[in-house]
């Protein structure tokens, strides 16, 4: 798998948000993308030095359409922690 198709989107959310403070940011991944290439996608494309990665499989939920209840899908996601002083400009100011 490529760098550039790791990372799908970051995720900005309140409790992101309040990770944000101890160093950590939350992308959502490739549902292939091991912790390694998580951590060499976000080096390479912000330019920091990560820490740790932890990575999470997040269930999909149940929902209903008409009568109908079906399942939404599974999605990756990770957590980054950076080296002390490094932060990601781009989730800055929102």
């Amino acid at each position: 798998m490529h760098l550039y198709e790791v990372l799908r989107r970051p995720l900005i959310t309140e409790k992101n948000t309040v990770l944000q403070a101890k160093n950590k940011y939350a992308f959502e991944v490739a549902g292939e993308a091991n912790k390694l290439q998580v951590k060499q996608a976000v080096e390479k494309a912000f330019k920091v030095n990560v820490t740790a990665v932890n990575v999470m499989t997040v269930p999909g939920k149940t929902r209903r359409i008409g009568r109908r209840q079906v399942l939404t899908q599974s999605w990756k996601k990770a957590i980054v922690t950076l080296k002390p002083g490094d932060k990601i400009a781009f989730f800055e100011g929102v």
